[in-house]
């Protein structure tokens, strides 16, 4: 903290003809500020790339950018990185886990994501938002969803079961502390188009899986904000839409194994990919565009749960994890990966179709959000937004676009939130630089490497630490 006060920061700002500071205003005028400057690095934002530049934070408000040589308040807290390349803070918009707050909120923080959106919420996440927002918790800002609403089937043993147009209304009517609701794969059409128009009633939006009743346009039309994990994707791009949607309309449902039901509605869909239309593509985007929706699809989840179950079980990054999650993991993959060489190739494939599907919609202007569904195999907190980025990159989109993917398109800005990646490399050339990062900035406090190596040490330690049993599978 320095001993700059409010009124000279004010003042400066005014010899700077700024508008920002109005987060200063309240308090006394002679109270101290803490004034940090990052001096002569590479702002790469929405904007574009600005060289030289200096950016001035007070607290978590950033209150100027100007060039290399912006004169500053007295007792500003000078970093100097010359060379260094700065980004908005990373969002992570698909993570279970919060709950785990000793794991997951630092393993964000350290690796630069200071903002996720969390997919399954109760009442004691909703708490732990308030508690971030109160300062009395360290973590990112937390967007959180209500339960997973679903029926009159489900995979998930927790989620709320509907099985009808009215209890779809309730339970939006229910969803009280939620940011948005949540819905799931088996909900049919009556009912989604009950809880969409709820949702529109109590000013409120929903987002989460296509219904495999439902196909994504129409959904979208219906108003649903995101659509998770590409489900549905390949269906409404696909020449045999009619004919796969009405062999999921004839598909045998057993109530006592809802799973072998889904897993062979994600057949149709791999089928799907090999009678792709660009024609459909097109006109879907534009219904996608219309109606502001976007498209989360969890590549790092995805191709988990396509790849053969040992592929990933000696990643180093499991020392983070709680030491039950190594076989809650690998016993919740058993009915998901490919086994045999053909099943393999096939997933694989399926893999590199959906991808493409996702770099075509991005193409025609369809929003793109970075999500990992964080908490389910070998899908990191933290760690996996920079995956994430690379699978983007892979899948066609440009670095420049996998990092507006990643950042939510924001901008650093005088009276934007101080929510800021420092890195060694220039993501723009190549993507895995967000990797290489410096110094984490965010609520008033600078994570340089030191604090970020002492961070990861305590999660490490907290791994080790008893947990009860969570039962969670892909959502």
């Amino acid at each position: 903290m320095t001993d700059t006060t409010r009124r000279e920061v004010l003042g400066w700002l005014a010899g700077l003809g700024a508008a920002a500071g109005a987060g200063l205003l309240p308090g006394r005028a002679q109270a101290s500020v803490g004034i940090t400057a990052l001096r002569d690095v590479t702002l790469i934002d929405s904007s574009g790339v600005r060289r030289g530049a200096t950016i001035v934070l007070a607290d978590n408000e950033v209150l100027a950018v100007g060039s290399c040589d912006l004169p500053l308040p007295r007792g500003a807290t000078v970093l100097g990185l010359a060379g260094k390349f700065v980004i908005p803070g990373l969002w992570d918009m698909h993570v279970h886990g919060a709950f785990l707050d000793r794991i997951t909120l630092p393993l964000c923080l350290v690796n630069g994501v200071t903002g996720i959106r969390e997919m399954w919420g109760f009442p004691p996440i909703y708490e732990l938002r308030e508690r971030i927002e109160r300062g009395e918790v360290f973590g990112p800002r937390l967007v959180v969803g209500s339960t997973i609403i679903d029926g009159p089937h489900s995979t998930l043993p927790g989620a709320l079961i509907v099985s009808t147009p009215e209890e779809g209304r309730q339970a939006v009517r229910d969803a009280k502390g939620a940011d948005f609701v949540k819905v799931y794969s088996y909900l049919d059409r009556p009912t989604l188009e009950a809880i969409a128009d709820e949702c529109s009633r109590q000013s409120t939006t929903f987002a989460g899986h296509c219904s495999n009743h439902v196909p994504l346009g129409d959904a979208s039309d219906l108003g649903q904000r995101t659509f998770e994990h590409m489900y549905g994707l390949p269906l409404a791009t696909s020449t045999r839409e009619t004919q796969l949607r009405q062999a999921i309309a004839d598909l045998p449902l057993d109530p006592a194994d809802p799973f072998a039901w889904f897993k062979q509605v994600l057949e149709f869909e791999r089928q799907a990919t090999l009678s792709h239309s660009r024609s459909k593509a097109l006109r879907l985007a534009k219904r996608l565009q219309r109606n502001n929706s976007a498209l989360c699809p969890t590549m790092v989840a995805m191709r988990v749960y396509a790849s053969p179950a040992d592929r990933f079980a000696n990643d180093p990054r499991m020392k983070y994890m709680p030491a039950f999650y190594r076989d809650l993991w690998r016993d919740s993959l058993t009915r998901w990966v490919p086994v045999t060489p053909q099943e393999i190739r096939q997933q694989a494939e399926f893999f590199r179709r959906r991808q493409e599907l996702v770099a075509e919609m991005h193409a025609h202007g369809v929003e793109i959000l970075l999500g990992t569904d964080a908490g389910n195999p070998y899908s990191f907190s933290g760690f996996s937004v920079h995956d994430e980025l690379e699978l983007l990159v892979e899948a066609g989109l440009s670095p420049k676009a996998a990092l507006k993917a990643g950042t939510r398109g924001a901008a650093i800005k005088p009276g934007s939130e101080a929510n800021l990646v420092v890195l060694d490399g220039n993501p723009v050339e190549d993507i895995r630089n967000t990797q290489r990062i410096h110094t984490v900035l965010t609520r008033g406090r600078v994570l340089g490497p030191d604090a970020r190596r002492q961070m990861l040490a305590e999660v490490e330690k907290a791994a080790q630490e008893p947990f009860p049993t969570v039962q969670r599978t892909c959502c």
